[in-house]
C-alpha cells in the first residue's frame, strides 16, 4: 500500500500542502535528534561567523544575506543561531545547545542517518505518487525552535530562494521530530496560495558587490485570518508546495519543536536559477 493516498494527493495539490502521519518511528526521530545534539556538541564556529538567523526582509539583507558563511553553506553543515545567544564580544550567553536556530545545509550529503531518511523508500513512494520523474535533493535543514526564544519565521513562500522556471517545481518535505504544536511553533498555512505566483526572490548581486544579496520584489501583506494552523505529530511530514504562503510563530512555550525539512525538484525540464541563494522554512 503507498505510503501517500490519492486523497493527500488532491488535499497537496489543491491547498498547497499536506499533513501525512508515521513517515518516522518514534526511535527513528530520537535517533535523529541524538544525533544532532553530538552534532551541536563538537561544533566550532569562527567568531565571525557567528551569524544570527533571521526571516524579516531588511535583517536577511543585513546578516546572513551579507555573510559568505551563509549563502556558501549549500554544500556543507553549518550553523545559524538565534538572537540574543552572544555578547558584544560574540561568546555564548546561552549554552550551545539552546543557541541554535537551525543548521544546514547538506545533513542529506553527509550525515548518514539524515541520508537515510532523505532517500527512504517513504519519500520516494511519496515523489513517485506526486509524478516526479526525475527528483532530486536540493538542500537539508535541522531546525530547532528553542523554547522560550525560538523565533518567529515570518509568511513566505520557498519558491522566494529556491527559484525555478516554470515555477512549481520544487516541494518541501518538514519532518516533525517531536510534536508540533500550536503553543510551540508549527506551521500556518495559507490554503490555495500556491495559484497566485509569488511576490518577491532572494538573488545573488554580481560578484564584488555589497550587500552580496538582494530582493526583487517584496512579500505581501497577508489576512492574519486565512492562515490555518498545522499540527503535527512525531514523525508525521508536512509535503509543502514551493509556492504556498506559510509561517510560524515564535516559540514562547517550554518546549522545543525540532524538525529535519529537505526540498526536492523535479529536475526534468527544469531550469534551476543560478541567482538562488540558500533557503529558509
Amino acid at each position: 500500500m503507498d505510503f501517500m493516498t490519492d486523497q493527500d494527493v488532491q488535499k497537496y495539490r489543491e491547498d498547497g500542502y499536506v499533513v501525512l502521519d508515521g513517515l518516522l518511528t518514534a526511535q527513528e526521530c530520537d535517533e535523529l535528534r541524538q544525533r544532532m545534539s553530538e552534532i551541536v556538541d563538537r561544533m566550532d564556529v569562527p567568531e565571525h561567523c557567528r551569524t544570527t538567523f533571521s526571516t524579516y526582509h531588511d535583517e536577511q539583507l543585513k546578516t546572513q544575506g551579507n555573510a559568505d558563511y551563509f549563502i556558501t553553506s549549500g554544500d556543507k553543515i553549518r550553523f545559524f543561531f538565534e538572537k540574543g545567544v552572544f555578547d558584544d564580544k560574540g561568546e555564548f550567553i546561552v549554552p550551545k545547545q539552546r543557541s541554535v536556530n537551525k543548521v544546514g545545509h547538506a545533513l542529506h550529503a553527509y550525515e548518514p542517518l539524515y541520508k537515510k531518511v532523505t532517500h527512504s523508500p517513504n519519500v520516494q513512494g511519496i515523489a513517485k505518487k506526486l509524478g516526479l520523474s526525475t527528483p532530486v535533493i536540493l538542500q537539508s535543514m535541522y531546525i530547532f525552535k528553542q523554547p522560550g526564544i525560538g523565533g518567529e519565521v515570518t509568511p513566505h513562500q520557498d519558491a522566494t530562494f529556491l527559484y525555478t522556471e516554470p515555477l512549481g517545481r520544487v516541494m518541501g518535505l518538514w519532518i516533525a521530530l517531536e510534536d508540533a504544536t500550536v503553543n510551540n511553533g508549527c506551521l500556518w498555512f495559507i490554503p490555495g496560495s500556491q495559484n497566485s505566483g509569488i511576490s518577491r526572490r532572494m538573488v545573488r548581486t554580481p560578484e564584488g558587490t555589497f550587500p552580496l544579496t538582494d530582493f526583487i520584489g517584496r512579500e505581501q501583506t497577508y489576512d492574519e485570518e486565512k492562515f490555518v494552523p498545522t499540527p503535527v505529530k512525531k514523525g508525521g511530514v508536512v509535503l509543502i508546495h514551493g509556492e504556498v504562503v506559510h509561517r510560524s510563530a515564535e516559540n514562547m512555550s517550554e518546549d522545543s519543536r525540532h524538525v529535519y525539512t529537505f526540498h526536492i525538484m523535479e529536475a526534468q525540464e527544469t531550469r534551476w536559477s543560478p541567482d538562488n541563494c540558500t533557503s529558509q522554512v
